[in-house]
């Protein structure tokens, strides 16, 4: 288990490039089990989630070519079924969230799936019943054998139909549309995932040869083929790196500049900041952000204090409620955060709390952060990281912080982020591993 000792105090200035979305590289990466034919995915960020899923894949059979930097050539030619029951692959599933977006590429191509309840972050349930509804839907069949804690899917032929969706899940609505499109007549997904993350799916689907409609709204319409074929997709960059980094540029900045930032892609996320009070400038696809040496928190046109909530594409993503918290503790003025989507992802804030930050926890959903204005400045602590979000989050409060910090667990952060330390200490930061 990798540490990172931050030094506080030390400002951030300079030009910082993000990289590609993990989100939207778990779900191509799996999407190329679609075809025989080689697909070619490029700008694929270095982080763990990512490269594990690239070696589970290379062991089903998946021939992979690096063709440079991020860019790489997948065939799905000869993929060993045999594995896909085997105790290896079955544990290596566990340990990986994005493992269950095999589900719909396996069972389109092949008829069945055998997968080990997923991994990933520890922020409360993340059930899987919106992909087993979408499948069952589509002809699949399914039971949960609880001794091994594994998930069998067979469907000897899927078949189009409508459905309505309980809730908008991200990679629930990418496991159906990647069985869909290989299934018998017309899919009609309502109440589907519409984030960048499905866009850039069915972007590339149908460059694939998929026939799907409705992109970019919560009503797609696919319509099955009998196979897909090869292609090239580029990955967008990561919207949360770049929220990351807006967070890092008020708190710590002195003058950061992300480069190729995507900007007609972050939605709301730009925003969000700006009701903190936090001043960013586009320009282009570059994100500029000066020197804050105050940052005054909106109120709402009633006068009652920010609520900030996160919500379903368009909505604010969940995954920067963490940083904006960070934020807030040095801004002027009071906002009450309103965790909507996952009931543990708030308790990392007992750490900030023990730096010195004025939060209230009211419940496992909403903490209401009081800001310091810069009159007193957080202080160094030992901390773990619990996830990837509340890892980054920890880091920024350190790098802010009076004092050396240390983060324990940071192979949580390196789930997704690549090189963060390295990145980071070339624009001023003090961030060692051990």
């Amino acid at each position: 288990m990798s540490t990172f000792i931050i030094e506080g105090g030390h400002r951030l200035k300079g030009e910082i490039t993000p990289q590609g979305a993990k989100n939207e590289a778990l779900q191509v990466i799996c999407a190329t089990l679609l075809t025989q034919e080689s697909v070619r995915i490029q700008n694929i960020p270095n982080i763990l989630d990512v490269n594990n899923l690239i070696a589970l894949l290379e062991q089903m059979g998946v021939t992979t070519q690096w063709n440079g930097k991020g860019d790489c050539t997948f065939c799905a030619a000869h993929i060993n079924l045999d594995y896909l029951l085997s105790p290896e692959f079955l544990e290596r599933c566990s340990r990986l969230r994005g493992s269950v977006l095999l589900i719909g590429p396996l069972v389109a191509r092949f008829g069945k799936a055998t997968i080990a309840k997923p991994g990933g972050d520890k922020i409360g349930r993340r059930r899987l019943d919106t992909h087993f509804y979408g499948l069952q839907k589509l002809g699949a069949r399914f039971f949960y054998d609880e001794d091994g804690g594994t998930y069998h899917i067979e469907a000897p032929k899927l078949k189009g139909t409508y459905m309505l969706l309980d809730e908008a899940s991200i990679t629930g609505t990418a496991n159906i549309i990647m069985a869909a499109v290989l299934a018998k007549g017309t899919t009609t997904i309502y109440n589907a995932a519409c984030e960048p993350y499905i866009q850039q799916l069915c972007h590339l689907l149908n460059q694939m040869g998929a026939r799907i409609s409705g992109i970019a709204s919560n009503l797609l319409t696919i319509v099955g083929v009998n196979e897909l074929h090869t292609a090239t997709h580029r990955i967008l960059p990561d919207m949360i790196e770049i929220g990351s980094f807006i967070g890092m540029g008020a708190m710590v900045g002195d003058g950061l500049i992300i480069r190729q930032a995507g900007v007609k892609q972050l939605g709301i996320i730009p925003e969000s900041f700006r009701r903190l009070g936090i001043k960013l400038y586009i320009k282009g696809d570059d994100i500029l952000i000066p020197a804050q040496k105050h940052y005054q928190i909106e109120s709402f046109i009633d006068g009652s204090f920010m609520t900030l909530a996160d919500a379903p594409w368009p909505g604010l993503t969940p995954d920067l409620l963490s940083v904006l918290i960070v934020v807030a503790t040095q801004a002027r003025g009071t906002v009450l955060f309103h965790q909507k989507m996952f009931e543990s992802r708030l308790f990392f804030v007992d750490k900030l709390i023990e730096m010195g930050a004025q939060i209230i926890l009211c419940d496992p959903h909403r903490a209401v952060v009081v800001g310091h204005d810069h009159k007193i400045k957080l202080r160094g602590r030992r901390m773990v990281s619990p996830d990837i979000r509340a890892g980054i989050a920890l880091l920024i409060a350190a790098l802010s912080a009076d004092g050396t910090s240390k983060i324990d667990n940071v192979e949580q952060i390196d789930r997704g982020y690549e090189c963060i330390e390295e990145r980071l200490n070339q624009l001023g930061a003090h961030i060692q591993r051990v």
